[in-house]
């Protein structure tokens, strides 16, 4: 009997290689498997099956991991603000190791020897997929045949041919990779730091010039509703997404660190959760303390580098979890945002646990819980270490 090999299956040129490659050339029973983390339609779904089968894989399964991928992954990111280098919110690199879970568990229960994905030896998604299968499954040998036999697109194609694949394989001038949190988009002009994308590049185009403003409702700092109609959280990022897409907001590149060493740059677009992430920061501004802001920036950012790049595995991602958690127990309220062409405005925001408590006063008019004297001796307390310190160091 031959060896059975799961593998992830996205029904591309590099994934599609591999089918008869590693029946025909390494002799193994390829059952193939689609992760759907947001970026499949049904009707796509059954387009990739179909391309798999007829590949040759002796089985095709798609996984639907959409409500999974928030669950685990998603909602921390929101709790977290996470926007790696102050801009990216880990749009597709987030996917990646709920996708590779998925594609493992089809590994146990078919009891395949051997797992394979298409990466290619130039970028971080290697290592995420290699990472877990690793960890959870050092038993179970890895293949990855674009890598190992360093192959261009050409030869791919050439290789399907004469296998008797004769498909369309057209080069896409850009490489889009979509899912529920965001799309990336690389093209020759994120190549170099100068380049920019075209408009023409994008997945959505503008379509609206007015303006509107949306009430997004977040309870316990999950988004849960939109426009006053409760929703799950993946349905307001979808229909959020929908609405703001036609406005073409939420674009932006990425430049960062890979997990390999060099530098890399990408173009986005990720409206739902750009709009999301920064209305949440504002009911965090109001509903947490000062303390609580800061040490969530620290620990969120350490929490996007982990998932990033491919430690979401660590056990240190499920004390930042559990604290993340333990800090949205107030982060509950309604936040207004205007969307205009290219922009978006997070306008303000209501919650019975806002902070900004006129009981206590307002900022710049009136205070109510302390006078003036109160204030006098306050500062004269505080200024007391530094007059300390300059009057030992006078030269300073």
């Amino acid at each position: 009997m031959k060896e059975k090999v799961v593998l992830a299956f996205s029904g591309g040129l590099d994934t599609s290689f591999c089918v008869p490659y590693l029946i025909k050339e390494r002799g193994l029973e390829v059952h193939t498997v689609m992760v759907n983390t947001g970026g499949f339609t049904k009707e796509e779904e059954q387009k990739i099956e179909e391309r798999a089968l007829s590949l040759g894989a002796t089985s095709h399964k798609n996984i639907d991991a959409v409500e999974e991928y928030y669950t685990k992954g998603i909602k921390y990111l929101i709790f977290g603000n996470v926007l790696k280098n102050g801009t990216y919110p880990l749009s597709v690199s987030s996917e990646r190791i709920f996708q590779a879970l998925a594609v493992l568990e089809e590994v146990k229960k078919t009891g395949a020897k051997y797992v394979a994905h298409g990466s290619t030896g130039a970028g971080n998604d290697q290592v995420r997929f290699d990472l877990v299968f690793e960890v959870m499954a050092p038993g179970v040998e890895i293949i990855a045949p674009i890598r190992e036999l360093s192959l261009t697109r050409a030869q791919e194609i050439d290789y399907l041919a004469k296998n008797g694949c004769e498909l369309s394989w057209e080069k896409a001038k850009y490489s889009i990779n979509q899912g529920l949190w965001g799309t990336s988009v690389g093209g020759v002009e994120t190549l170099t730091a100068e380049g920019f994308l075209p408009e023409s590049a994008y997945p959505s185009q503008l379509k609206k010039s007015d303006s509107v403003i949306v009430k997004i409702g977040f309870e316990k700092g999950e988004p849960v509703s939109l426009d006053g109609k409760s929703l799950s959280p993946v349905e307001v990022i979808r229909k959020l997404a929908a609405i703001a897409e036609s406005y073409a907001v939420g674009r932006d590149v990425h430049v960062g660190d890979t997990i390999i060493g060099i530098k890399g740059r990408v173009a986005f677009e990720a409206a739902a959760p750009m709009i999301i992430i920064k209305a949440h920061h504002l009911l965090e501004k109001h509903t947490l303390t000062k303390g609580q802001l800061y040490w969530k920036e620290q620990l969120a950012g350490w929490y996007g580098q982990l998932m990033h790049e491919a430690q979401y595995l660590d056990p240190l991602a499920r004390n930042i979890e559990n604290f993340l958690e333990d800090t949205q127990a107030s982060v509950t309220g309604e936040v207004s945002v205007e969307l205009r062409p290219y922009h978006f405005s997070v306008l303000g925001c209501s919650s019975k646990y806002d902070l900004m408590n006129s009981a206590f006063g307002q900022y710049g008019e009136m205070n109510k819980s302390f006078t003036g004297q109160d204030v006098i001796g306050f500062t004269k307390v505080l200024a007391n270490p530094l007059k300390i310190y300059y009057s030992v160091h006078k030269n300073d």
